[in-house]
């Protein structure tokens, strides 16, 4: 007796495309004149020679201060940095030498603490969570000589020193860029900090601050729980005086009612992908020691089957079903015989590779595959598994070798099956 069958392996993978936002899109927009808006993006893109590495890559190009003046702070600190280049703001009245109020001079106060910010799937509509916060910020001001940038030094510290010098909460770069009359600084701000100021030891009849740069720190979701495609979000915060998220102090006016908004987009190309070697599409059923016993002896083979290993490529959560070119009323595949046309169900099974859990988190061993798809829903990377054997088991019980077997008869039972894997979970 011969039985063979057909498999047939099946991926069905979402396709990632990047899709860039159009200058006529966003023209449309009404916006104030001192709004900033900032396209962050970052990408996930599973990568053989680091398979745990499994986090975003921003890609989002970063203004000079984190490019080129500290780039190893920024890295060390995990930030990046960007620029509002239209940000400007004056002084309405002068600042007081030795001022008591820290609001009434050089005054700032960023958003330091993570903010949710909802990211949604543009075809798919699923949810997911960015954090962000504002870590570092920076400006270049001017002020009038005479006094010139002398007026900040303070008993004991130069004026220098005060600005490549972060007061408390802040922290130092000792990034400064200066003249006698202007000056360009940038301070790193802690998580959940509060405002950092600095006082004048002379009267400054004007004070003016152009462009702004500032810094920001990103926890990205785990993508290996994330569909392919993109998720796009967005945050704004206000920039101004006392209640804003950008708090300049009372005396620095912006020169209008300004805004930064973040535009995210996170960018997810999974790959799932089986490799079969070659001859691993037709499976022949035989028993445990192949077909002597019977023919020799009429010892009746208590069960045929075959085991498949095929080669895994997957950085996402999928799900596999089956497809049959035999099937009755249960959830199995079937091979037929092509005199009779007598039908036995297969037995169809999957042991994944260490990396790839079912939802709960625990080892795939041997989970049998059925056509409604019941207890293969989902299957979920750890990591990303690159090139690693998994095993199909195909199998004919016992009770169903009975039936086939007939003394003097031969007989050949054949069908096509199909394993597929999912990414559309």
């Amino acid at each position: 007796m011969t039985t063979r069958l057909t498999m047939t392996l099946k991926t069905l993978k979402q396709t990632a495309v990047a899709v860039g936002l159009t200058s006529t899109l966003w023209g449309a927009l009404a916006v104030p004149a001192s709004a900033d808006t900032q396209y962050i993006t970052a990408l996930f893109k599973p990568n053989p020679a680091n398979p745990m590495q499994n986090k975003f890559d921003n890609t989002t190009a970063q203004s000079s201060i984190c490019l080129a003046h500290i780039p190893a702070q920024c890295k060390a600190l995990g930030i990046f940095s960007l620029r509002f280049d239209s940000f400007k703001a004056s002084s309405h009245v002068p600042i007081v030498a030795n001022h008591s109020d820290p609001r009434a001079g050089a005054y700032f106060k960023v958003p330091s603490s993570f903010r949710n910010v909802d990211v949604r799937h543009t075809k798919t509509g699923e949810l997911e969570t960015v954090q962000v916060r504002i870590a570092g910020v920076g400006s270049l001001w001017t002020m009038p000589r005479p006094p010139g940038v002398s007026a900040w030094a303070q008993p004991g510290a130069s004026w220098g020193s005060q600005w490549s010098t972060a007061p408390t909460p802040c922290l130092s770069t000792r990034h400064l860029a200066a003249s006698a009359s202007y000056a360009s600084f940038f301070w790193v701000v802690p998580r959940d900090a509060g405002a950092c100021s600095r006082v004048p030891s002379v009267d400054i009849a004007w004070f003016n601050y152009f462009s702004m740069e500032y810094a920001y720190e990103l926890i990205t979701p785990n993508p290996l729980g994330m569909a392919s495609g993109q998720y796009v979000g967005s945050i704004t915060y206000s920039v101004g005086g006392a209640g804003a998220d950008f708090d300049f102090g009372d005396n620095m006016t912006p020169s209008s009612d300004g805004q930064i908004t973040l535009d995210f987009t996170l960018d997810v190309q999974h790959e799932l992908k089986v490799d079969i070697p070659p001859g691993g599409t037709n499976i022949e059923l035989v028993p445990q020691g192949g077909w002597q016993a019977w023919l020799n002896q009429g010892r009746k083979p208590t069960r045929l089957f075959r085991d498949q290993t095929v080669n895994l490529y997957a950085s996402s959560r999928f799900k596999m079903g089956l497809d049959c070119q035999y099937a009755e009323a249960d959830n199995d595949c079937r091979v037929r015989d092509s005199v009779s046309g007598e039908t036995v169900p297969v037995n169809v099974s999957v042991t994944l590779p260490f990396g790839l859990t079912d939802p709960v988190g625990r080892p795939v061993s041997r989970q049998p595959l059925r056509r409604d798809g019941v207890g293969t829903e989902l299957f979920q990377p750890t990591q990303y598994v690159e090139r690693k054997p998994s095993t199909l088991h195909f199998e004919i019980g016992r009770d169903e070798v009975e039936k086939m077997l007939k003394v003097g008869e031969s007989r050949t039972y054949s069908g096509n099956i199909t394993v597929i894997w999912d990414s559309e979970v």
